[in-house]
């Protein structure tokens, strides 16, 4: 029992949409750990990614959207992105850091976090927003 072409389709345009994101946000985090961080802190220096990564999310999906045929294809591509994005995020965690998915809840900064998971959310829904239009 193999995967059917509109599978394959969701598949690869969730894999689109999460190394936009992921991409801006891994050069994103870059500069703001070198630059950014060591002038206002942590607290700041991610808030003031914050919309920045909305507007590459919005972007993103105004993109991958495109190439979905149906909203509800548009999310499964929203929520594969979301899947693949906490696997990345938690496995750098790891491998850089050797926090334990807990711990690196943890670690985060109450407020950044907070608007960080609510930017998860529209990542994970904004496909479908953007198809049904």
């Amino acid at each position: 029992m193999g995967i059917s072409e509109q599978g394959r389709r969701t598949l690869k345009t969730a894999s689109i949409y999460f190394a936009l994101v992921f991409g801006a946000g891994f050069l994103l985090g870059i500069i703001r750990i070198a630059w950014i961080v060591p002038e206002i802190g942590t607290r700041w220096g991610e808030l003031l990614e914050m919309p920045i990564m909305l507007v590459v999310i919005l972007l993103s999906a105004r993109r991958v959207s495109r190439h979905v045929v149906a909203p509800t294809h548009a999310l499964f591509v929203g929520l594969l992105s979301l899947a693949f994005l906490v696997i990345a995020e938690l496995s750098f965690a790891f491998l850089l850091r050797h926090l334990t998915p807990p711990d690196y809840i943890a670690s985060r900064d109450p407020v950044a976090g907070t608007v960080y998971v609510v930017l998860l959310v529209v990542l994970a829904v904004m496909p479908a927003l953007l198809a049904s239009r």
